[in-house]
């Protein structure tokens, strides 16, 4: 190594160490004048597996989530059944939210982070968690959404002149004069009680027959099959009528997988329609009876109210051709597949207390006039005369032709 490739060696060593001295000291001033709250829990002392209502509010919207009996359940709703999954998975993001900024920030500033306590303008949505005796465990001010700019043109596509959502500002306390700014946005946290109910529902499997009894009579229809998989028959079917199978497969499996939107509590039936319902009755081929009063379309939207029965048979009838050695494990596979029949029942009979808001696209397959599953009537075209003759008209003269005479003239 020659002496200038030594000092150059030499001169790259010094650049580096000032390099990392001046880091060092960075690093070593951000932690002694930083914030110390940056890094740390915004609720550290939540006890979650304490909290037996969490109340949200945003101007004069209110939601009261609360546990009774074992179960969390919507207020709002006359306490339906909650979405238990959702509110659990709130619970931990609520406890484990970390700070990721924190500032002082005067009254004045507030309502510029939608941060105001109350009602009224750039209100904040108070959340308050309390445990079984109304004790209030933790309070928590949510404000505006922290939008995040994107530096580089998005695959996706435009994502708006403010970017996304990538935090919150927060206040814990309102008395507090720290903002913080945690890195969830928390956009599903609204005090909208349709959006924290559960929506598991009744479910109808293998259906026998089908039902429809309208107000107006002549549109009704009964539709009945043998088997699983056999072919749909009108019943009392006039000699003129003819089912359409390709307008019946819409009915095969009616109401397999059905949902709600909400839950009305409010409404009297005759607002609804439910005075004078359409009714839709489902047999199954596992002895359910579903029965569906259906009031008038809004919004997109049916009124339903719903009540399910079931007679099971008490004894398993054996095969002709049944060999003793096998009865035992028959006997117990049955026993084993009523007790499945007994729990879906127990369930299902508990959504009979509800009005439910079903979409229009899950109920209008069963909703057809009987004249829509019917083969439609082709009309014969009327037939004409392949040629028309001219005939006279009573009293008019017949002219001559140019090449006949008269016999005068002759």
């Amino acid at each position: 190594m020659n002496r200038n490739q030594f000092s150059l060696l030499l001169f790259l060593v010094v650049v580096l160490g000032i390099a990392g001295l001046i880091v060092y000291n960075k690093q070593n001033d951000v932690g002694k004048s930083g914030d110390p709250t940056i890094g740390r829990k915004l609720l550290p002392n939540l006890p979650i597996n304490n909290v037996a209502l969490i109340s949200l509010r945003q101007s004069t919207n209110e939601l009261d989530l609360a546990k009774k009996d074992g179960t969390w359940r919507v207020r709002e709703r006359k306490d339906y059944p909650a979405n238990y999954s959702q509110i659990s998975d709130f619970l931990i993001k609520a406890a484990d939210l970390k700070i990721v900024q924190s500032d002082k920030v005067g009254p004045s500033q507030l309502g510029r982070l939608e941060l105001n306590p109350g009602q009224g303008t750039n209100a904040a949505l108070e959340v308050t968690f309390k445990d079984q005796n109304d004790k209030q465990l933790q309070s928590l001010l949510l404000g505006k959404k922290h939008m995040q700019q994107s530096k580089t043109p998005s695959p996706y596509g435009d994502m708006g002149e403010n970017g996304w959502p990538d935090g919150r500002y927060v206040k814990v306390g309102a008395s507090s004069d720290t903002v913080a700014v945690i890195s969830d946005p928390l956009s599903n946290i609204e005090p909208k009680p349709d959006q924290w109910l559960s929506k598991d529902f009744f479910k109808v499997e293998k259906v026998r027959s089908v039902a429809v009894a309208f107000v107006e009579s002549t549109n009704s229809w009964k539709l009945n099959r043998e088997t699983e998989t056999g072919e749909w028959k009108l019943a009392d079917a006039k000699p003129t009528e003819q089912l359409d199978s390709s307008k019946t497969s819409s009915v095969s499996n009616p109401l397999s997988s059905p949902s709600f939107t909400d839950v009305d509590t409010t409404s009297k039936p005759e607002q609804l329609g439910l005075d004078k319902p359409t009714v839709v009755t489902l047999d199954t081929f596992d002895n359910f009876t579903y029965t569906l009063k259906v009031g008038t379309k809004t919004n997109d939207n049916y009124p339903l109210l719903v009540s399910v029965a079931a007679q099971f048979p008490k004894e398993r009838t054996p095969a002709k051709d049944e060999k003793p050695a096998d009865k035992d494990k028959l006997d117990k596979q049955f026993k084993e597949d009523q007790k499945k029949l007994e729990d879906k029942l127990a369930q299902e009979q508990a959504f009979q207390n509800w009005t439910y808001l079903v979409s229009s696209w899950t109920l209008d397959p069963l909703l057809k006039a009987r004249t829509q599953l019917l083969v439609e009537k082709k009309e014969e075209p009327k037939k004409q005369d392949s040629k028309k003759e001219d005939k006279p008209t009573a009293g008019a003269t017949e002219v001559p032709k140019p090449d006949e005479t008269t016999s005068a003239e002759k």
